[in-house]
């Protein structure tokens, strides 16, 4: 949700300062749920608000949403510890490390 409103509220800055912003703006997650069926279960219920603001979102055709697997999840190089490999392949992508070697 929080990539969300930071969406939004870009989108209104934008505006504000009278340039273009095109929609939808893609929008990478690994949790398909949002997209699909609403949370329905007890354990869920402090997450309707999340769900239904992304949700709308998605239907309003502000954000385009495609999935991405957990393992090429770049975001989770700054919030878990990945095995050697993906950290490596992370920080390839990211351009913070050579290809190949000198």
């Amino acid at each position: 949700m929080g990539a969300v409103c930071e969406l939004l509220w870009l989108s209104y800055l934008l505006h504000a300062l009278h340039i273009p912003f095109s929609t939808p703006v893609p929008f990478w997650c690994d949790n398909r749920p949002p997209f699909t069926s609403p949370p329905n279960h007890e354990r869920t219920k402090h997450l309707d608000i999340d769900c239904h603001l992304v949700r709308d979102q998605f239907k309003s055709g502000f954000i385009k949403p495609s999935h991405v697997p957990g393992r090429d999840q770049l975001a989770d190089l700054f919030t878990k510890t990945p095995p050697t490999s993906d950290f490596a392949r992370f920080f390839v992508k990211l351009g913070l490390a050579p290809q190949a070697p000198p």
